[in-house]
């Protein structure tokens, strides 16, 4: 059963802003037309020492990041799905009608897989090294760690009386989810995709169709995609619901995609408990918008003694302008309604981000991962598409389990911190989907020139 956790975590030291700081607001019409950009950026330079205190009264905020930059026509909206939210959290009927669902739908609880060859890999000429688990929420129904958030969201969309629900995706794992939910509990369901991303992972535009959902292009990538559906669901609030499976966006909906992630890090608490009688030592997730990471990593928030290492998409490396690494070489600012780190220029305007990983590629990162990153609690690093193109080839051969690109980033860091840690170190790697939707473009790929290798 998922239970309420806190939304708020203590720092150690308080800082102040050298100068201050001012979001301007984007206001937009209820319907806005065709070619409103539904993007909200901070115009004004570029924060660079954000407050590190926290507002205990003010739910959906981490420090300064969080809240609800939006236009006053969703406030309300936003305002009813927080009191939805709130509810269900302790109501017994939907804690017990999802964890059904998550039992005999989603298949969980998914294995904590002792990786015994991978393992053997990174032991030194004492055979001596760390002990490497993955937690396998690849073998979740459809694919992905994303049915978690997707049943529990379209319940509640559900018992709010909508009838329809619409959701961007990237790589397209949160649109079958997504899909799949709608199917299950009779909603109607439209995905924006980017266009690119269509080709690039037909397998599931196939899926989503086959499961009943209209699949609309959209020009531009996951961001592009993102602010089609945010259009799409403020001109039909009354009867539409807009579910993010990302941890991204106003409050809400990034600690209600946590919440109903953090079932990955109350397992992986148990499975250890049961397998060595503690808790791992190490615990590292890539990190696109956050949802796969915050899973893993919320339950193991106060235990000092657990590392959380995030890895981003460095692309074709951190100096090449091609990559995804926003809390490796972002700024603060506001975007899709929400101040957190963002790649952004000097004038604040959103920059593409790049990755052969689909679903890493976003300009921003969820809030509370921002607030970890202030507080220290985690730690971010980068690999390049070239080194999660070797880590998926790794696990392949090593493991028989092909991982999604966006989890073979996290695999690939092993390569640098599994030589720095002592014998008998239990590391646990998420991985946050399975890779036969990327299969074709491992086969394919080809280093390119600038592909770099381990960023720092």
């Amino acid at each position: 059963m998922i239970s309420s956790s806190t939304r708020q975590y203590p720092t150690t030291a308080d800082t102040k802003l050298g100068t201050a700081s001012v979001v301007s607001m984007l206001m937009i019409p209820q319907t806005p037309p065709a070619s409103t950009a539904f993007t909200l950026n901070n115009p004004l330079p570029k924060v660079k020492s954000p407050v590190k205190t926290v507002d205990k009264n003010v739910p959906g905020k981490f420090g300064i990041f969080g809240g609800k930059y939006v236009p006053e026509t969703l406030i309300s909206c936003l305002a009813e799905l927080e009191a939805v939210f709130d509810f269900v959290l302790h109501d017994f009927e939907f804690q017990e009608e999802l964890t059904t669902a998550l039992w005999e739908y989603v298949g969980r609880e998914t294995p904590l897989y002792y990786a015994g060859r991978l393992t053997d890999r990174y032991k030194n000429s004492k055979g001596q090294g760390p002990e490497i688990y993955l937690k396998r929420e690849d073998l979740n129904h459809g694919g992905a760690h994303k049915i978690n958030n997707a049943i529990a969201q379209a319940m509640i969309a559900k018992r709010m009386g909508r009838k329809s629900v619409v959701a961007a995706t990237g790589a397209g794992q949160h649109g079958v989810a997504t899909a799949a939910a709608c199917a299950k509990l009779s909603l109607d369901c439209t995905i924006f995709m980017g266009a690119t991303d269509m080709e690039e992972q037909a397998s599931n535009v196939l899926l989503m169709k086959l499961l009943g959902a209209q699949v609309e292009p959209v020009d531009g990538t996951f961001k592009d995609a993102s602010s089609q559906a945010m259009r799409a669901w403020v001109g039909e609030l009354e009867t539409s619901y807009y579910l993010t499976g990302t941890a991204v966006g106003p409050h809400p909906c990034p600690s209600m995609v946590r919440e109903f992630q953090s079932v990955i890090g109350k397992e992986t608490r148990k499975q250890a408990m049961e397998k060595w009688g503690g808790k791992p030592d190490i615990v590292v997730a890539c990190i696109g918008t956050g949802s796969n990471a915050l899973g893993l990593f919320h339950e193991f928030i106060k235990d000092e003694n657990v590392r959380l290492i995030g890895v981003e998409a460095a692309g074709f490396g951190l100096h090449s302008g091609k990559h995804a690494a926003t809390l490796s070489r972002g700024d603060v600012g506001v975007f899709h309604g929400a101040m957190s780190y963002l790649l952004q220029d000097e004038e604040g305007q959103i920059l593409a981000p790049h990755s052969i990983a689909v679903g890493l590629e976003y300009p921003g990162v969820g809030p509370e991962l921002s607030f970890l990153k202030e507080t220290g609690r985690a730690e971010f690093r980068t690999t390049t598409d070239k080194e999660a193109v070797d880590a998926y080839r790794r696990l392949c051969k090593l493991e028989g389990i092909f991982p999604a690109l966006e989890a073979s980033h996290a695999l690939a860091f092993l390569e640098k911190l599994c030589p720095t840690l002592p014998h008998g170190t239990k590391v646990v790697v998420s991985i946050s989907g399975r890779g036969d939707k990327d299969a074709a473009i491992v086969s394919q790929y080809q280093p390119d020139q600038h592909n770099g290798s381990m960023s720092p």
